[in-house]
């Protein structure tokens, strides 16, 4: 039996798995044009640029909540297309499953709570001379803060319960591996991020509604 494809179900097949998850593309949206911006300017300019949305010490001090929201509107490293990757295996999901306000506020937790934590830890050897002043002007945009909370915060989502500690304790070793080589502030703010992830179970569905037909239907 010969089963023929509407030209349009491609498309809407598409138009539907970026409309199940709206928050997490229109942030690879706007990723998609800051990283076209980065490519177009000189290194001197770009790092101006970066500084000024930094969630550095000098920053967080003076517009901590511009700071907060424009740093993670940028990408410093990586290219937009891994970023597009992690995000489809790990913001998409979650999601989905937490609906877009308590992803938000999974993100939230996690990018705000591990940024405070490891500039207040900056500031701590800066204040004990275990670096230097320059310090608080140390560049610190990016998307990975918020990426290593809802990772973590996935580990509720898997429906076999005892995977769920292997996952876990899989998503903490990577992130605790660079602890013990070359420590910088920002690997300290990834395994903060994922304590704080981990920490937002109660934001996660109940069993109850994460079972429900309507839910596993809109997981699929």
């Amino acid at each position: 039996m010969r089963v023929s494809l509407h030209p349009a179900a491609p498309f809407r097949a598409l138009r539907s798995y970026v409309c199940r998850a709206p928050g997490t593309f229109i942030w690879l949206a706007i990723l998609f044009v800051t990283s076209v911006i980065v490519h177009q300017l000189s290194p001197e300019t770009l790092e101006s640029v970066l500084q000024r949305r930094s969630t550095n010490i000098h920053n967080l001090l003076l517009s901590p909540g511009r700071v907060l929201l424009t740093s993670a509107l940028w990408l410093d490293g990586g290219g937009w297309p891994l970023y597009f990757l992690l995000f489809n295996v790990f913001h998409v999901p979650a999601e989905r499953w937490l609906g877009t306000h308590r992803w938000l506020a999974v993100m939230g937790i996690a990018h705000i709570g591990a940024t405070y934590l490891s500039e207040g830890v900056l500031a701590l050897a800066i204040h004990t001379d275990a670096a230097p002043y320059s310090a608080v002007n140390t560049l610190d945009v990016g998307v990975s803060y918020a990426l290593a909370g809802v990772a973590a915060v996935l580990t509720y989502r898997i429906p076999w319960r005892p995977a769920r500690p292997v996952y876990a304790a899989g998503v903490l070793v990577f992130f605790a591996l660079p602890l013990f080589d070359d420590l910088t502030f920002t690997d300290i703010g990834h395994f903060a991020a994922v304590l704080l992830g981990l920490a937002c179970h109660p934001l996660t569905p109940q069993r109850n509604a994460a079972h429900a037909p309507t839910s596993l239907s809109s997981h699929s």
